[in-house]
């Protein structure tokens, strides 16, 4: 859930928790945090098997393991620092209506894209992201990119 993780964090997008085991996400992005990952995974008893006795999720060791030794080093005392200071930022009031902002200023810049006449993929948006069908325009997604780069916009196409 990288993109909207901050959203999911304010409540202004649905979460996926209720329906994932296992949950991935950046701690930038719309969280705000330091460039970084957590792996939120599920705990405690699944269910019961044939002759009633309880079933436990497996997922911790599985993924600590995979993740250390196998694919991370040592931990960053800064990072984690600063990912403490963004999820509890997460939990304030001024956060939630920050999220709220975004969401309502990327619908402002959505219906204005429709007005002007340009078609968007999914005809509005419910989150931070708008995406662009330029093809109508006769307009290269690469191209516009780069002339969006010489102006100081960020942006990235998508195929």
């Amino acid at each position: 859930m990288a993109h909207v993780a901050g959203l999911v964090a304010a409540g202004v997008h649905p979460s996926p928790f209720e329906l994932c085991d296992v949950v991935t996400t950046t701690s930038h992005k719309t969280l705000r945090g330091p460039r970084g990952a957590m792996i939120f995974y599920r705990l405690g008893q699944k269910g019961v098997d044939k002759s009633g006795n309880p079933v436990m999720y497996d997922f911790k060791d599985k993924i600590n393991a995979t993740v250390f030794p196998g694919l991370q080093g040592g931990p960053h005392n800064h990072i984690i620092a600063g990912l403490a200071v963004a999820l509890k930022q997460a939990q304030t009031e001024e956060y939630k209506q920050y999220q709220q902002q975004v969401v309502k200023n990327s619908k402002a810049l959505a219906d204005e894209l429709i007005k002007l006449g340009y078609n968007l993929v999914s005809g509005g948006t419910d989150n931070h992201l708008v995406l662009l069908d330029l093809r109508s325009k006769g307009i290269n997604g690469n191209k516009t990119e780069k002339v969006c780069d010489h102006a100081a916009i960020s942006l990235n196409k998508n195929t």
